[in-house]
């Protein structure tokens, strides 16, 4: 059983770094209401993987029994055959991930055909189980057990909310109707803002890297594409809203991660400038996504409006520097641009919220480092309101935070978040080891900024969720309710 062993080690954690690297990060699959039949078969999957890994690990499987577990693997084959031909439908794999899908594949074929011999040796023995315990490898094999069907209940949850999640009511389309052009509109805040759009009947034209993705998660009137070259010349364009932009948190800011991340956000910028200059009806507004990492560090007590400067020889205020440099370069072009800077956006399906939703649930909410950090936070509805405030707003140009007007500490948010629970937040997790694991990405959670939406007040946007208190409720109780996208009442 050594060389089986083996292979299974290898096969839980190549099939975990799959999951983590290309189902949750790239493709963030349970956010995505297309996956949600991809999403059960990871879910039925996993729960038969967790019986394996628990079942092989402790015991022999003799006689009648031997059935038992090659009807397990044999369901798990038809299953991945399944799961390939939904990918196929559904998205567009990367060459990495197929890659690692083949190897796997190999690798679980080696297994299936050495535990041949072991299930027709088992199977010539009186029908029962006997003790198969073999140390540490047992309890390693529990530990996989646990983690798969972790992950299985976990998929299965995002099934039931996907399925639970309804469409909007959507309006016709006026004849001879000028779109919105929308890049990153599968990500979490375009998903909200173009189901938004196409609530009041606007037509929708998606920049997206994934086509046949993005078609499953709008209705047909949305098009999709994945080159801006496909949009004629001819095309009627009113407004772009640009979200599109590698996510900051996450891998460490190396120089090379440095230059994709400026690199996605300018790149698809000069891209909509050629398409502007193409175009035989010019738009009339750019929306520009930056964030509040604009104004770098400046320390406790800082307030930071629309007119405080930059910081240079700060990471994150260089990235949005570059970033707006290109969107403004669309004014000579005799478009209105508005420079979106974003604070933490906060909504159930993904962003900051989640994961510290869960941590504040289990009692694990944590302070981080001194806890005095301004957090420049924003409900994902005001994220949304505020974009189209922008679109319908001729006068509003220029930067405008896009925060809520209730600033908070760290410690305080962390604090509230806890209590939305009813939960107590009581860890406290030293700045000097963050800053030594993440370097200077540690900024991004130890140096905050306080932030104030004064152009968006003096504009008269009126907030949804103008407080913590307010917007961390709203979260924390409503579970399976319509896209909160969806739920945009705004006042003007």
């Amino acid at each position: 059983m050594l060389l089986i062993d083996a292979i299974l080690i290898f096969q839980a954690l190549l099939g975990a770094f799959d999951n983590l690297w290309h189902h949750e990060w790239q493709a963030r699959l349970p956010q995505q209401r297309g996956a949600r039949r991809e999403l059960a078969l990871h879910a039925a999957r996993e729960a038969l993987y967790g019986a394996l890994f628990l079942g092989l690990g402790w015991w022999a499987w003799h006689g009648l029994l031997a059935c038992v577990v090659a009807v397990v693997l044999c369901v798990e084959v038809v299953i991945t055959l399944a799961d390939f031909l939904e990918e196929d439908r559904t998205r567009r794999l990367p060459p990495f991930e197929r890659w690692l899908h083949t190897v796997l594949t190999l690798s679980y074929g080696l297994f299936l055909g050495l535990m041949g011999p072991v299930l027709l040796g088992w199977f010539q023995q009186p029908t029962g189980l006997a003790s198969a315990e073999r140390g540490w490898v047992s309890w390693l094999f529990t530990a996989f057990a646990a983690g798969v069907w972790t992950w299985s209940v976990r998929n299965a949850l995002a099934v039931r909310r996907l399925g639970h999640t309804q469409p909007a009511p959507i309006a016709p389309l006026p004849r001879g109707a000028q779109a919105v052009l929308v890049t990153g509109g599968t990500g979490f805040l375009g998903r909200a803002l173009v189901a938004q759009l196409r609530a009041q009947g606007r037509r929708v034209i998606v920049l997206t890297r994934d086509v046949r993705q993005a078609q499953l998660q709008f209705d047909p009137q949305v098009t999709c594409i994945d080159t801006l070259d496909a949009i004629a010349p001819e095309t009627r364009i009113a407004a772009i809203v640009h979200l599109a932009g590698a996510r900051v948190l996450g891998r460490p800011w190396t120089a090379a991660r440095r230059r994709e991340l400026v690199e996605s956000r300018t790149r698809i910028s000069r891209q909509l400038l050629d398409l502007v200059r193409r175009l035989e009806q010019r738009p009339t507004t750019l929306i520009a996504a930056s964030a509040v990492g604009y104004y770098g560090t400046p320390g406790d007590g800082v307030v930071c409006d629309e007119a405080a400067p930059a910081m240079p020889g700060v990471f994150q205020s260089e990235l949005c520097c570059a970033a707006e440099h290109e969107a403004q370069r669309a004014e000579a072009l005799g478009l209105r641009v508005v420079r979106l800077r974003l604070g933490v956006v906060l909504g159930r399906e993904d962003g900051a919220y989640p994961m510290q939703a869960l941590a504040a649930r289990l009692g694990l909410g944590a302070r981080l480092g001194s806890g005095r950090q301004a957090v420049p936070w924003v409900h994902r509805d005001d994220a949304v309101g505020l974009i189209m405030w922008a679109l319908h707003h001729p006068a509003l140009h220029g930067p405008v935070n896009a925060v809520a007007p209730d600033t908070c500490t760290q410690a305080a948010f962390t604090d509230a978040l806890a209590a939305s629970f009813g939960r107590r937040a009581w860890l406290r997790i030293p700045g000097g080891p963050l800053r030594l694991l993440a370097g200077e990405m540690s900024t991004l959670l130890l140096d905050g900024q306080q932030v104030v939406p004064l152009r968006a007040l003096a504009s008269g946007y009126r907030y949804r969720f103008p407080t913590l208190g307010g917007a961390l409720t709203d979260l924390a109780q409503d579970r399976y309710s319509t896209d909160s996208g969806l739920r945009l009442s705004h006042k003007r």
